[in-house]
């Protein structure tokens, strides 16, 4: 949300924070009636995310920060909450718990506790906690925490009021001062913050009061390397600092951070010991029975796979009624627009150019939808983590860890989001080697493709087909990674660690609007890129209109049409046409790009036509289809959309060659926007040029591969 706020309306800015996977970004969705993506598996939100929301006068710009397990700079997302917190210094901080996990959870507040800023607390997802017996007492933990406590389910919307009155009734308590609670250290602890505290306000006099100070001192102590960096042009500081974690580490026989860490989980054992109380729930843990099979070291891979088929299967199966649908809907509205319109350029181009080419895209936005169903069911329940951790060995093999899984699997529906997720992968080398095989996960964009292409040559097994394709991904993207980690970006193994969260059922709403965010995006680009690249591409190929004919067709037509009808007459005049249109078409300015390209083909059986879709296919990957949409709809007397086009395909190219072009679609390189979002990632232009080179090479390599091994074959 974007609207200003009137003059005199009231504006706060609240920073949401949380552990990852402790539905942060589902209560801000059901505050600010947004609808982000929402993953049940840690580090969903990258990036810091801003929504307004007005409230009882009050208009609250909350900022939804990535999940975080402390307030470090041990991960991107941790120092850009901390940043957040420590630099915009927000009104209030929101701090999202987990109330099943508040052992873990509260080990975040109590570093927010220490930087001294204004907190109201959601203890989140309390439906699940009650189910588990856990009972909260929430006036003795607004006094202990320092801040109100509203007790939350952001899936179904329970206390989303009462924290936004919360957040109100705290602003409007402000008096403009920062108040902090002390949390308890050890003496020894006490004293070394002490000594440094003192030389910290000696240096900052005038940009820091008693608490940040403290909190700097904390930081100091604890060995934080982004700060200690700040503050090395302060020479005594940095002595003063070594001398005092080498005396602790000397006194306690452990480092300063050990404890510090164990005096914060004392802090919350104790707390949790005056306020919470557990009744074991008499319910079975279904949780671990389920794990028992969808992780067993050997059934586990076997059930992966065999979900991932159904969920293609589906994809091409269900979605062929709908398909069918829209497709006599696109051909309806061709036949009223052509019966509207006088015959010309403007009814050709509306016609031929744009129906064919959007509604010949658009026809698959139903699987698009179903395979995102699945995706929404297996994110929303819990699997999707599960199979990162299901894989980590297996991709711990390839020279990746479990933990790239989440943004390869996010590269089904786009690669760009999916490159830009890989920041949370802390080792710079890990980050590089899942961004550059990333472009290889077949994207939406592609299923179109391989849609038409499995319909058109492998009906009687479509759905394997496509669940082939999708598997081929993965494994040249493994087999990439294997090559990358050991001759281009060297570097060690780095361990997984992941929290698998319980099997939850997934709303109706949530899988709705994960469908329905999908189906927009597709729909977005339709309007967009492909309205665009079809009229593009009817132009090229309609012009020039006055070209060299290699004989006269037209007189040609029309000496037939004087001989006495017969069915051998009518196939000669069809021929002819075709043959004019054929001819006509080659010669186009279209057909002069792909003749002139389609020499690097010919060794993989492509013709200039599948040239054309090739080269267009670069700019998005929806545009293939446009692309044979428009070029077949040129055909004298031809509707082509989607049975029409797998027919014309059907007789231009054999099953082997069509299989070679679908490996082909799937690995070249990758589009326009995620060349971009490459270059952002990894800051230079020799990284994205190095994925467009290596890709486009390895495609065409494993095409050829599949026409010469087929051919000897068959």
């Amino acid at each position: 949300m974007t609207a200003q706020p009137a003059p005199d309306e009231r504006t706060i800015t609240v920073a949401l924070t949380g552990n990852p996977n402790c539905g942060k970004t589902t209560l801000s969705n059901t505050l600010t009636g947004s609808n982000d993506s929402v993953g049940n598996y840690p580090r969903v939100t990258v990036e810091k995310k801003e929504r307004v929301v007005n409230h009882r006068g009050w208009t609250i710009r909350v900022v939804d920060l990535p999940g975080i397990y402390a307030l470090t700079s041990q991960s991107p997302e941790e120092r850009i909450g901390r940043d957040f917190i420590h630099h915009e210094q927000p009104d209030i901080v929101v701090n999202v718990l987990d109330a099943g996990n508040l052992d873990r959870s509260l080990f975040l507040t109590t570093q927010l506790i220490e930087m001294g800023c204004p907190r109201v607390y959601a203890f989140n997802m309390m439906d699940e906690a009650r189910a588990k017996g856990i009972n909260i007492n929430v006036n003795d933990l607004t006094s202990m925490l320092g801040g109100k406590v509203v007790e939350t389910a952001g899936i179904t919307g329970e206390g989303c009021m009462e924290l936004l009155d919360a957040v109100v009734e705290t602003a409007e308590a402000m008096n403009g001062e920062s108040t902090s609670l002390t949390l308890p250290y050890d003496s020894h602890l006490e004293d070394a913050i002490g000594r440094v505290q003192q030389l910290v306000t000696e240096l900052h006099p005038k940009t820091m009061n008693e608490i940040q100070t403290r909190w700097l001192s904390i930081k100091l102590l604890e060995g934080d390397e982004e700060i200690i960096r700040h503050e090395d042009d302060h020479e005594r500081l940095i002595e003063l600092l070594g001398r005092e974690r080498q005396n602790l580490a000397n006194t306690h026989g452990e480092d300063s951070e050990a404890m510090f860490a164990n005096a914060r989980y004392g802090f919350i054992h104790g707390l949790l010991m005056e306020s919470r109380t557990i009744n074991p729930a008499p319910t079975q843990d279904l949780t671990h029975k389920i794990d028992d099979v969808m992780l067993h070291q050997y059934m586990g891979m076997p059930v992966f796979l065999g979900l991932m088929w159904l969920m293609f299967e589906a994809t091409f199966t269900l979605g062929q009624y709908p398909m069918d649908w829209i497709d006599a809907g696109v051909a309806w509205v061709s036949g009223q627009v052509s019966g509207v319109l006088s015959p010309g350029m403007f009814r050709d181009v509306m016609v031929d150019g744009i129906i064919a080419g959007v509604g010949g895209t658009i026809v698959f936005l139903p699987n698009i939808v179903i395979l995102f169903f699945f995706m929404a069911l297996f994110s929303e329940t819990g699997y999707l983590a599960r199979s990162a951790f299901l894989l980590d060995r297996v991709m711990h093999k390839f020279g990746l860890h479990g933990k790239a899984f989440i943004p390869l699997v996010m590269g089904f529906g786009c690669n760009v989001p999916a490159v830009m997720a890989c920041r949370t992968i802390e080792s710079p080398r890990a980050r590089l080697v899942a961004i550059l095989i990333n472009p290889f996960m077949s994207c939406t964009a592609r299923l179109p493709v391989f849609i038409l292409f499995a319909g058109a040559f492998f009906s009687h097994m479509a759905g394997t087909v496509v669940f082939a394709m999708y598997m081929l991904s993965i494994i040249v993207a493994m087999g990439v990674a294997v090559f990358l980690s050991k001759c281009v970006v060297r570097g060690g193994y780095e361990p997984f660690v992941m929290e698998l969260p319980p099997y939850r059922i997934p709303t109706l709403r949530a899988v709705i609007l994960h469908m329905w965010e999908k189906a927009l995006k597709f729909l977005q680009k339709v309007a967009g890129i492909i309205l665009v690249g079809s009229i593009v591409l009817w132009t090229l190929q309609a012009f020039p209109r006055d070209v060299d004919m290699s004989m006269d067709y037209d007189a040609g037509i029309a000496q037939l049409e004087t001989q006495i009808e017969s069915p051998e007459r009518d196939e000669r005049i069809s021929l002819m046409q075709r043959a004019r249109a054929q001819e006509s078409l080659e010669k186009s300015y279209l057909g002069r790009i792909g003749l002139a390209v389609t020499p690097v083909f010919e060794p993989l059986g492509f013709g200039w036509k599948d040239t054309i879709a090739i080269l267009t296919g670069l700019l998005a990957k929806e545009v293939v289809i446009a692309s044979y949409a428009v070029i077949y709809a040129q055909d004298e007397g031809s509707t082509e959309y989607s049975k029409g086009l797998q027919a014309s395909l059907s007789g231009t190219m054999t099953p082997l060659v069509a299989f070679a072009f679908m490996v082909f679609v799937l690995l070249y390189c990758p589009c326009l926007s995620t060349i971009a979002a490459i270059r952002h990632e990894t800051n230079s232009w020799r990284w994205a040029g190095f994925s467009v080179v290596f890709s486009m090479c390895l495609a065409w390599i494993l095409a050829l591969g599949v026409v010469t091994v087929g051919g000897l074959m068959a």
